[in-house]
């Protein structure tokens, strides 16, 4: 895949591009593992899927951060916590492994780094799409070397949904949710990272996400809101650790968190 980089503004931004490094080293390791015969697949304790790509890519980018950063902690989603530090890197190797089992190119590398607790730069990369977006705080957001931005919806009526999924929704909630979705103008399911990168591109109003690992959602919030969007719980709070997340254009998000409160 060839990613066009604004490295001008990278060499500004050294961490970012620490990340984007390991999200090449990343690619080079799942790209030719998808859809590949004799993929090795497995599951954990959880019941979740996993492969030898997932593992082999999330070592990968340990050995550059490892390399370029050796003094920051890491927390990745096959390997777990590595050091305590200020500055973490969180990683998830391939999200949406189930896609990549199953021959479906919606899947991808998610980098980001936390500092004192706040996410400050991003990547996410679908080699399989052919696409890349990343962000750092004051940078704005970017994808494929073009900046992306949020749309300009402002009433609930015009608005695209994206409600990820079904599971994982306590009943009232759901409730919530179906409510919410009656009043947009449209609902999909696109899943995963790609809903927010829609919506940092504009192409989705919302997302709703039900249930989410911290490192499912580390490099998205700052994509989203670099593009001009809010990136919050389904609650209304900050952070990435509840296990849930709203993400809205901005305009929208008073209106999507009521009606997920009603």
């Amino acid at each position: 895949m060839r990613v066009l980089v604004p490295w001008a503004a990278v060499t500004t931004a050294p961490d970012l591009a620490t990340a984007l490094r390991a999200a090449d080293a990343a690619d080079a390791v799942t790209l030719p593992r998808f859809c590949a015969p004799d993929l090795a697949v497995g599951t954990k304790a959880d019941a979740t899927v996993v492969t030898e790509a997932d593992r082999r890519a999330e070592q990968v980018i340990r050995e550059v951060i490892g390399r370029e950063a050796p003094n920051d902690a890491i927390l990745g989603e096959e390997y777990g916590s590595d050091g305590e530090a200020a500055r973490r890197w969180i990683v998830d190797p391939i999200d949406a492994t189930v896609n990549f089992v199953r021959g479906v190119p919606v899947w991808g590398t998610l980098i980001a780094l936390e500092i004192d607790g706040a996410v400050t730069c991003g990547v996410v990369s679908a080699p399989a799409l052919g696409m890349r977006w990343w962000a750092h705080r004051g940078g704005g957001a970017w994808c494929n070397g073009r900046r992306i931005s949020v749309s300009g919806v402002t009433d609930l009526a015009e608005a695209h949904l994206s409600l990820n999924s079904l599971d994982g929704f306590p009943p009232a909630r759901l409730d919530a949710a179906m409510a919410l979705s009656r009043q947009c103008s449209r609902t999909r399911g696109f899943g995963d990272f790609w809903a927010f990168m829609l919506l940092a591109e504009g192409g989705v109003d919302i997302v709703v996400e039900p249930v989410a690992a911290i490192w499912d959602l580390a490099p998205l919030t700052v994509i989203v809101e670099e593009a001009g969007g809010r990136f919050t719980s389904l609650d209304g709070s900050p952070g990435i650790d509840h296990g849930h997340a709203l993400a809205t254009n901005g305009h929208l998000h008073p209106a999507a968190l009521a009606s997920l409160a009603s």
